[in-house]
């Protein structure tokens, strides 16, 4: 797959919140109608039981990285004027690790970032956490966040998926989250 000159989009889903949930499904059309063509990775099948548990997670990790790679070896991002990964959760992980070992400079927008994310994410895009979600501490992300100068847009009470249960107010978080969204694509994809 060669994308010579275009803007592209991959997008990095998490376990359980694949591309088609609101987070992903909007940022990809915010991408889209910013000129930015659209890849969605694909992990297949992933561990179940994950969550709080660290060697479940590391598996699903490094499965979902090797599964990345291989999907994207054939892109040709050096030949893209602007690449952008828009992730999720264990996603976040992925993105941050594709992005550094394949020197990409992409622009990022990390939603529901894990702790575990940070060995990886740089200084460069955005990030969304609620402080309900019971993933990561609210704390742990705040100051991974605070040393890279990394912008972090939190939601309170919101959770993992950035949802309070009010769908009315999820519907208004939602519209935040896709607002600072598309204002970051925007001025990313705007930089010299």
């Amino acid at each position: 797959m060669k994308i010579q000159g275009r803007r592209l989009a991959v997008v990095f889903p998490g376990i359980g919140y694949h591309a088609d949930k609101p987070l992903l499904y909007y940022s990809r059309k915010l991408a889209a109608q910013q000129g930015y063509e659209i890849i969605c990775a694909d992990y297949g099948q992933l561990p179940s039981g994950v969550k709080g548990d660290a060697a479940k997670m590391r598996a699903a990790y490094e499965l979902t990285l090797s599964r990345v790679n291989e999907q994207l070896a054939g892109v040709d991002f050096a030949g893209c004027s602007r690449v952008l990964f828009l992730s999720k959760s264990l996603g976040t992980a992925v993105a941050a690790a594709c992005d550094a070992q394949n020197r990409i400079g992409a622009g990022h927008v990390y939603y529901t970032p894990v702790a575990a994310s940070f060995q990886a994410i740089g200084s460069e895009g955005i990030a969304f956490h609620g402080t309900a979600d019971d993933w990561a501490e609210t704390e742990v992300i705040v100051e991974e966040c605070r040393k890279r100068n990394l912008p972090l847009f939190l939601t309170e009470g919101a959770n993992h998926s950035m949802e309070t249960g009010d769908a009315l107010r999820d519907l208004e978080i939602m519209k935040t989250i896709m607002e600072e969204t598309e204002r970051y694509i925007r001025e990313f994809s705007a930089r010299v």
